[in-house]
């Protein structure tokens, strides 16, 4: 009978956790019942409660709380329990147009009602029609494996942008400062004010901000600037899309006077952009157009239900003062004696200031930003300053991307110069050559403040370990600089560590790196005139970048633009967004496959068939290109691409020794697109382009086992056809068939048949111990080198590769100082110096795209399918050198966590599984009946599936839950 009640209780406390007076009119013995549980309750302790699953990380289209301008916005939640094995059987998701609607019977938008799915994830909306501005409240509520409901989710909400163009009555406005352009080597105008005075008679319900900008922008209201984001609106092709921000200013405005104001700067759209000044192009600035323009709406809603709407016209003021030169990669000049005191708020007098003029009329395509915004994500103080002549060196400790905070005091007219590096010389000066014609110099002219003065860069960014700051009057400590870390806010997903230092330093290289680059768009490099999209740097990282960020919302963006920029052939580019005029951008084989590559990562990280329906026709336009370009022989033979520039194309850049022929891997890569491409057919129901795509798949591999293999399975080419290679990329060198790079990409690339896979793992092998166990990948070769070893039984061999310390490996630019991950292998060499200038980076990803094998070798976490709904966790565990390795992935359906060590001859994995998931575990273990999990013998648990024991691994099948798995190793 007791045990009857309590279950009573606790199941009305579960579902009315706040209407508890009513219980107490139970009798005494079960009033203690009832408080016990109510304890036990609120202290989040009781088993009942924690063995049901519970709803949160609400998400609509990847991001928390978005606007977005998508008609049915998809939503997304992840579920969480201590129970075995638990998953979703049903879910109900409820929208309303306030919280106060938001509960069952009530909801005004829409109510799924229960439907029996185990989908969490890509749920799009499906209620009533969305207008402009309309905020959606939601919520939502799992049933579990056994068919008990979850409570309701915390309420997250969505607001919708604007829907229709005809809804923009704002106009292109700005001021025309390029006459004002100084400098023999840069024009750098100022940049423009703008200011208006408007006037609010009512009271405020809701006032919504709808903001961009051909260039940059910052935006103010009553002396606050609105809004933590950098370098808005972002970089895409000005002349097909420009995309909007929309804030909340409810809280900023004031009845009566008000001030809306804004500073602009020549950004991507009418500033430097990469090396056209190096290259001595017709045109090296302003590849969009030649002003700065913003465009503003200021909706305001008031509480009587009227509204009223402000816009940029003619009518605003203009004008420029303290910031006399702006450029993104050139950097800034701020003199504080220019300063124009308030001038964005409402006393101001502006009546010196001229009329701002119409600067666009084209029609343009404004879109909200479905990317995630450039922030400073962290800071960094710096480790030491030492005297340098006459300026003063500032290590960070860090190379990043970014800028700093300048604390200062002097007379007014003192002038401090911050130049920027990566490195310095032997004799401790900074570095700069490898910048090559980007300036990165920001000035600062003081106004004489005795209180101090602070100043930070507003519309630059450099990438960085070194700055070096003349012109102190002071000898200053570390305080004077503050390092502001700056890129795109993507969230965190992934974790490592593991028991060599080394490696634990190669994987913060490898984030940093990460963080360094994604600003905006994934760019190759932060400090350099570059900073260009690469599209072969994108898609040889883009499954590592998926591990350390979810950056799932950020490449949505980037693909927009990387497929804005397709070639009229149907060819992908060297980089998105690629302006019209700037140079040659070409295609190249290896670089122009992101097209198809990118957006295949996107689908099986995200689960998102979206991203396949939206670029299907431009990926099937690629593909008739390459098919056109093998001419019907389903291969491509030496010299098929002797006609691009650089000839063969960029081929497998930075590689060492011997090239590695690149038709051969142009062909290898036109066989795995067919099968990327016959999978994302296959995920959205297109049958007839899956069975086209993988009949042309096996066509390809057989030709290229034909032309590119000899009968013992050795890769091969025809060397002679390249000649003296003369206009190929290391051309002098020779090419070959036979090298790391053809054998990793063919066993990555499923370009071999069973047969002869482990022969080319032997070969692979072979390789790197006739290099006295070192590697001789580029770009190209060095995300599939390790996994191709693994697979073909060669562990040893990839943690030999990625422990070595000579020259070429990881270890070896850690050994020399790296902080992030180098363009070269060599990019830096203790007594020999810098490599060639030209083309030096220290801050470039390509080369980190081993963080793949380490999360998926090392750590053993893969994905079966999409979405890492069904899990493999299959450590490759070296008998010596690592000792533990721990990692975890935040993933669509979770956090998964992976972690094992090895002590006194046993081996102790702890496994993590999230809801609504299933896994198959592989422990390795010389004697299987020594495996316990959770302090239990295998036979003994009911929620654990045994497989096959194999090879000295032990599979088993699990469902969601902790394990904490031991055996005999």
């Amino acid at each position: 009978m007791q045990s009857k009640i309590s279950k009573a209780v606790a199941d009305h406390l579960l579902n009315n956790p706040f209407k508890l007076d009513k219980l107490f009119l139970i009798s005494g013995h079960f009033t203690i019942i009832v408080l016990s549980l109510s304890f036990v309750l609120l202290t989040s302790s009781c088993s009942i409660f924690r063995k049901n699953i519970e709803v949160s990380r609400l998400r609509c289209e990847y991001k928390r709380n978005p606007v977005t301008d998508k008609l049915h916005p998809r939503l997304s939640w992840i579920l969480e329990s201590d129970d075995f094995g638990q998953k979703q059987t049903a879910y109900r998701i409820l929208v309303a147009s306030s919280p106060d609607k938001l509960s069952p019977g009530n909801a005004d938008l829409w109510d799924s009602q229960k439907i029996t799915s185990d989908n969490t994830y890509e749920i799009k909306y499906q209620g009533k029609p969305l207008g402009s501005g309309e905020i959606c409240y939601w919520k939502v509520k799992s049933w579990d494996k056994d068919g008990n409901s979850s409570q309701w989710s915390q309420t997250a909400r969505w607001e919708m942008g604007l829907l229709d163009k005809t809804e923009w009555k704002a106009k292109w406005i700005g001021l025309n400062l390029n006459d004002l352009g100084k400098g023999s080597i840069y024009h750098l105008p100022p940049a423009p004010y703008l200011r208006k005075r408007i006037n609010i008679e009512g009271k405020i319900r809701k006032a919504r901000l709808y903001v961009s900008a051909l260039g940059l922008y910052e935006f103010y209201i009553n002396g606050q600037r609105i809004g933590r984001d950098y370098l808005s609106p972002g970089w895409t092709d000005y002349n097909k899309r420009v995309y909007y921000q929309t804030y909340d200013v409810t809280d900023d405005l004031q009845t009566g006077g008000n001030v809306l104001g804004s500073i602009l700067s020549y950004g991507w759209y009418a500033g430097y952009i990469g090396y056209a000044l190096l290259n001595h192009l017709t045109k090296v600035k302003g590849f969009y157009g030649d002003v700065p323009a913003l465009i503003a709406q200021l909706k305001i809603e008031y509480d009587d239900g009227t509204s009223m709407t402000f816009v940029t016209d003619e009518t605003w003021k203009a004008n420029y003062g303290p910031i006399i030169e702006s450029d993104i990669l050139e950097g800034e000049t701020y003199d504080a004696r220019k300063e124009f005191r308030n001038w964005d708020m409402p006393r101001f007098n502006d009546t010196s200031w001229k009329q701002a003029e119409i600067i666009d009329t084209t029609e343009r395509n404004l879109e909200c930003s479905p990317g995630v915004p450039v922030r400073i994500t962290g800071t960094i103080k710096p480790k030491s300053v030492r005297k340098l002549n006459d300026s003063y060196i500032f290590d960070m400790g860090q190379n990043f991307a970014g800028v700093v905070k300048l604390k200062t005091k002097g007379n007014a007219g003192d002038t401090i110069v911050i130049r920027y590096g990566e490195m310095l010389y032997p004799d401790g000066s900074l570095m700069t050559k490898n910048l090559r014609m980007a300036r990165a110099t920001d000035t600062y002219i003081l106004k004489g403040d005795q209180e101090g003065e602070e100043w930070t860069p507003d519309f630059t960014y450099h990438g960085f370990r070194y700055a070096e700051v003349s012109g102190l009057k002071e000898k200053p400590d570390t305080s004077v600089i503050t390092g502001l870390v700056l890129g795109s806010n993507n969230p965190v997903a992934g974790h490592f560590e593991c028991s060599d230092s080394m490696v634990n330093k190669l994987y913060s290289n490898i984030v940093w790196t990460q963080r360094s680059n994604f600003v905006s768009i994934p760019t190759d490099c932060p400090q350099r005139d570059e900073r260009l999209g690469w599209t072969g740097d994108a898609q040889v990282y883009v499954s590592s970048a998926t591990l350390n960020m979810d950056i799932a919302a950020f490449y949505s963006k980037w693909l927009v633009d990387l497929n804005d920029s397709q070639l009229e052939n149907g060819a992908y580019p060297f980089f998105a967004p690629s302006p019209a005029g700037f140079g040659s951008n070409g295609f190249s084989p290896g670089w122009m496959e992101a097209g198809i590559i990118c957006p295949y990562q996107i689908y099986k990280s995200y689960d998102d068939i979206e991203v396949i329906n939206k670029f299907w026709p431009n990926m099937s336009k690629f593909m008739s290109f390459l098919e056109k370009r093998a001419n019907g022989k389903n291969y491509f033979p030496e010299g098929s691409f002797a006609d691009i520039s650089p000839k063969g194309g960029f081929a497998d850049w930075l590689s060492i020794g011997k090239k590695t022929s690149p038709d051969m891997l142009a062909t290898m890569y036109y066989g795995y697109c067919s099968i990327l491409m016959s999978e994302m057919a296959d995920a959205v129901g297109n049958k007839t382009d899956a069975e086209y795509y993988s009949s042309l798949y096996q066509k390809i591999r057989q030709a290229f086992l034909e032309h590119y293999a000899a009968p013992d399975g050795r890769l091969k080419c025809n060397e002679a056809a390249y000649g003296n290679g003369e206009g190929y990329v290391d051309g002098s060198r020779g090419f070959s068939g036979n090298t790391q790079t053809a054998y990793a990409n063919a066993i990555y690339m499923h370009m071999l048949p069973d047969s002869l896979i482990q022969i080319a793992g032997k070969y692979l092998n072979q390789l790197i111990e006739e290099n006295n166990g070192y590697l001789t990948t580029g770009f190209l070769g060095v995300k599939p080198l390790l996994p191709a070893l693994s697979e073909t039984g060669y562990t040893n061999t990839a943690y030999q590769l990625l422990l070595n310390t000579k020259y070429p490996s990881w270890g070896y630019e850690i050994d020399n100082g790296a902080t992030t991950i180098w363009e070269r292998w060599d990019s830096y060499t203790k007594g020999k110096g810098f490599q060639d200038a030209g083309m030096n980076s220290f801050n470039h990803y390509s080369f980190g795209s081993v963080c793949e094998w380490m999360f998926q070798f090392m750590a053993g976490i893969r994905s079966d399918g999409t979405a890492y709904k069904n899990i493999i966790i299959k450590p490759d565990i070296p008998k010596d050198k690592i000792k533990f390795v721990n990692a975890s992935i935040n993933t669509m359906n979770g956090k998964i966590e992976s972690s094992w060590k090895l002590e006194g001859g046993r081996l102790i994995m702890n496994v993590v599984i999230p809801v609504n998931t299933i896994a198959e575990i592989y422990i390795p273990s010389s004697d299987p009946g020594s495996i316990k999990i959770n302090d239990s013998e295998l036979k003994k648990l009911s929620y654990i599936k045994i497989d096959n024991f194999k090879n000295d691994l032990q599979a088993v099948k699990v469902g969601s839950g902790n394990y904490k798995i031991e055996s005999k190793f």
